[in-house]
Order: structure tokens, then sequence, then C-alpha cells
């Protein structure tokens, strides 16, 4: 008899047994994605996927079928979202909260290749993911290597924005100057006035006195 084609397509083709390994492997290469990919969350997509492959080996071919292995893997899933945000997994110092994109802005860098506002490579001195090395780029300018810089724009956790600790200090010493400044000026001008005012004070007492 003939199979219609909507039988034929939810037919399963993959034999049961190798659901697991295929898993296991979908699960290793998505968690070395996360190197590529710092802060993305990949992670708990691979953890999910090994566990829940790793499970299945044990199990068997006779228990482990396509809607246990589903299952176990949003159990997993969860368990290792829940780790990822509860746990400290990138060695933040006791932060108690991993590092993504977002999280990014602010921290310090050594550059280790030449930025300039096209390319460059900067390594993360804490809170990097599992590589703390990321394609850069510089808001105006180059950036020889070795400097310090301090990233601006996280960028989604692929190419961040960064700038330059000197470049930061001139803006921030410039603007101190400033208001040294202004400063100054709003105390000579109140100066003049407080002397203008004992002038007019000692006037008005020789007038008195000559009356």
């Amino acid at each position: 008899m003939l199979r219609s084609p909507l039988t034929a397509f939810l037919q399963p083709t993959i034999p049961p047994d190798l659901l697991p390994y295929m898993l296991i492997v979908a699960g290793i290469g998505v968690s070395l994605a996360e190197a590529l990919a710092p802060g993305a969350h990949l992670i708990v997509l691979g953890v999910a996927l090994l566990a829940a492959g790793l499970i299945g080996l044990l199990l068997g071919p006779s228990l482990a079928g396509p809607i246990v292995l589903g299952v176990l893997v949003l159990v997993f899933g969860a368990l290792a979202l829940y780790g990822y945000r509860e746990f400290d997994l990138y060695g933040g110092k006791g932060s108690g909260k991993t590092s993504d994109s977002a999280s990014l802005k602010g921290r310090t860098a050594r550059v280790t290749e030449r930025v300039t506002p096209t390319q460059g490579e900067v390594k993360l001195d804490e809170g990097g993911g599992f590589n703390p090395y990321y394609a850069a780029r510089s808001v105006s300018g180059e950036i020889p290597e070795g400097s310090e810089v301090m990233v601006v724009d996280p960028g989604g956790g692929n190419v961040i924005t960064v700038e330059s600790f000197e470049g930061t200090l001139d803006d921030i010493d410039r603007e101190l100057a400033r208001g040294r400044s202004n400063d100054g000026e709003g105390r000579s001008s109140g100066d003049d006035e407080d002397g203008e005012t004992v002038t007019d004070d000692s006037e008005t007492e020789t007038e008195q006195a000559k009356d």
C-alpha cells in the first residue's frame, strides 16, 4: 500500500539509537561556539544537548525516544540557565553573575593587536568569557599594542568599540581645568564686588563726618 506524502514526512528517518550521539555532537559544537561569541548564552544550549545525549546513552534506545530526549533537553536547559545566571562561571571575583555582551561596557582591556577604526584586537582583563580576546575598533585614531583601553560600546559581544585611557584622561583633565578656571573667575568677580562695596561704605562714612 502506498503511503501518503504526509505519512512519509512524519515517519522518522533517523534511527532512535543514533539520537543520543547526535545530541552529544551538537552539544559539543554549540558549546565550542561560545568561544567565538562570548556572552551569547550558547553554553546553555550546549550543556542541555550534551547532558540529554549522555542520559540518552545510559537509558538505551528502548527508553530514550525522541519525546524523552526532548524533555531531557528542556530540563537540562532550565538547569543550565539557572546555573549560568546564579553562579560565577567566568571568574568575575564574586560578582555572582556571568558575563554577557551588555556587561562588557566599561570594562578594561589590553591591546594585543594595534586597534584602528577598522580593525584590531584586545584582551579583556576579566569577565571576557571562555575567550577573553575580542575583535575591537577604536572611536578615533590608532591605539598601539600594549595600551590600556576601556570598552565604550560592546557591539553585541562580537566586535567591541574601545577608547584609550590616555584620551579619556585628557578629556577629564580638560574638564577639570575648565571647572577650576570658572571657579577662579567667579571668586575674582566676588572679590571685586566686595572691594567696591567697601569703597562705597568708606565714602559714605567720610561724607557723614564732614557734615
